[in-house]
């Protein structure tokens, strides 16, 4: 008799190995987590101390809750202008933060947002150094790098700035690149380059090192032409368009060099011995230094990658205003992934042309990679604790310093203010102020309907003001019968308008 046939169950399918992360990889996500978490507390501090101003954490606060509220990236200028902040910077990035902000509708949001984007710049790094360095103590030193880059840790406390976001995109983009992800590539530069107008540069500049490097010629081609005409859209048609002038409002930094971007053009290019003149100051070259030494220099043995690094740098060194040439400020955020990336890939090209001997030890490479950034924070760097140690960087240490008597005036008076009326704040009460339609630099009023100031730190705009003129300004609010002082306590004044 013929039995029936027996189904057979089917055989189970084995489960995929799951991935087990290497001890480097699990040191860097420690590392990235750990940076994140004390970037933000420090700058949250920084914010908690009163030190954050109306420019620029609450120039790009009001920003984003403009575009929230169906007024895209809409803000009020120093002089009391209500303008769309195109006019001056073309970031549109910043309203990519419209959304987040109806979750979490706070300045603390964007400074945790930059702190956590900076930290995770360090990924790409790693990727980087593991690929060209082909070791992963030296990949993770580099990472380490990053995340110890004086540039990188200033700009992450120094405010909140959307070009900030273009330093881990560029890194991001640099890695696409390697590795033949041409959407990856697409989407990071495209944000990038939302950032701010002149990034299209940079753009242009890591397109030429594909064409060397990779031989890509259609991925060249478009970064090179698509970076060159949104810088060249940006600077001649859109800034123009939005600007209450018709022009950009910083062309006066290069007043050296002329009064409009056509003159200075043409004196760059007839008259290259007074831009050398420009650049060539003690003050410009330690900058410089400050980029490079703590990288060993090794960003230079790359040279066609730091290319990148060219248009910003030449855009911070051509104006006499020194925030552009300091490490204390934003302005590098363009340059630090060319530095980082460039860096990489100099040590990789030194060790293999055995220059030296101990470059070719890993352990005493990575060794001397972190002992030197960390050598340079000790110099430079802000992280309050260099200011325990001696002869450590004490620059604006007490900025994470809470006084407990004037912080809480401070905060008692902007409690004050009710929500979407107009008021004029001195700059680093602004910052605290500027989620509403109006928000007044003090000494404009305006239609202010409540007026703050803090003769401690004495601001007029955006510039710190000790002496007569403060005091004037303040005595004219006084004098003004629609107002009524209504707080004093410890320098801080509010008046209300009554009239």
């Amino acid at each position: 008799m013929t039995r029936p046939p027996v189904a057979l169950s089917p055989t189970p399918r084995a489960a995929p190995p799951r991935r087990q992360f290497s001890p480097s990889e699990v040191a860097l996500g420690a590392m990235i987590v750990m940076w994140a978490a004390v970037f933000s507390w420090l700058s949250i501090l920084r914010y908690r101390a009163f030190w954050t101003g109306r420019f620029d954490l609450g120039n790009m606060v009001q920003a984003v809750w403009s575009t929230a509220h169906g007024r895209p990236l809409e803000s009020t200028d120093t002089v009391g202008e209500q303008i769309v902040r195109l006019g001056g910077h073309v970031d549109p990035i910043l309203a990519l933060l419209a959304p987040v902000w109806w979750v979490w509708p706070s300045p603390v949001m964007l400074l945790v947002v930059q702190a956590v984007a900076m930290a995770l710049g360090a990924l790409p790094v790693f990727w980087l150094g593991r690929r060209w360095l082909a070791d992963d103590r030296l990949a993770l030193a580099g990472a380490a790098v990053y995340l110890l880059y004086p540039p990188l840790q200033w700009q992450t406390v120094s405010e909140f700035h959307p070009v900030a976001l273009a330093t881990p995109l560029l890194l991001l983009a640099i890695w696409a690149i390697e590795e033949r992800r041409p959407v990856v590539l697409a989407v990071t530069a495209t944000l990038a380059a939302l950032s701010k107008e002149q990034v299209g540069l940079a753009i242009a500049m890591l397109g030429i090192w594909v064409l060397v490097r990779h031989r890509r010629r259609l991925w060249a081609a478009l970064m090179i032409g698509g970076g060159v005409a949104w810088s060249a859209f940006s600077v001649l048609a859109i800034i123009p368009h939005f600007a209450p002038s018709g022009a950009s409002p910083f062309v006066g930094r290069y007043e050296q060099l002329g009064t409009d971007g056509g003159s200075i053009m043409r004196t760059l290019l007839t008259d290259p011995a007074l831009a050398v003149e420009v650049l060539a100051t003690e003050r410009k070259l330690e900058y410089v230094a400050a980029l490079l030494v703590p990288l060993l220099l090794a960003s230079l043995a790359a040279p066609l990658l730091f290319l990148g690094a060219l248009p910003d740098l030449l855009v911070n060194t051509l104006t006499d205003y020194w925030p552009q040439h300091s490490v204390e400020n934003q302005y590098g955020a363009v340059i630090i992934p060319f530095a980082i990336a460039a860096m990489l890939a100099g040590l990789a090209r030194i060790r293999r042309s055995r220059v030296a001997a101990t470059v070719g030890r890993p352990a005493v490479l990575a060794s001397v990679m972190i002992a030197t950034v960390l050598a340079s924070g000790y110099h430079l760097g802000p992280l309050p604790i260099w200011d325990d140690v001696p002869g450590g960087s004490d620059y604006r240490t007490y900025e994470f310093r809470i006084d407990a008597t004037h912080t809480e005036a401070l905060a008692a008076a902007v409690a004050l203010v009710p929500d979407d009326v107009p008021v004029s704040a001195g700059n680093l009460l602004g910052a605290r102020l500027s989620a509403r339609e109006r928000i007044l630099t003090f000494p404009v009023i305006a239609e202010a309907q409540w007026v703050l100031v803090d003769t401690h730190r004495p601001f007029l705009a955006d510039q710190l003001a000790f002496g007569t003129a403060h005091i004037e300004a303040v005595a004219r609010v006084d004098a003004d019968r629609r107002f009524t002082r209504v707080f004093d306590t410890d320098g801080v004044i509010v008046w209300r308008r009554t009239a």
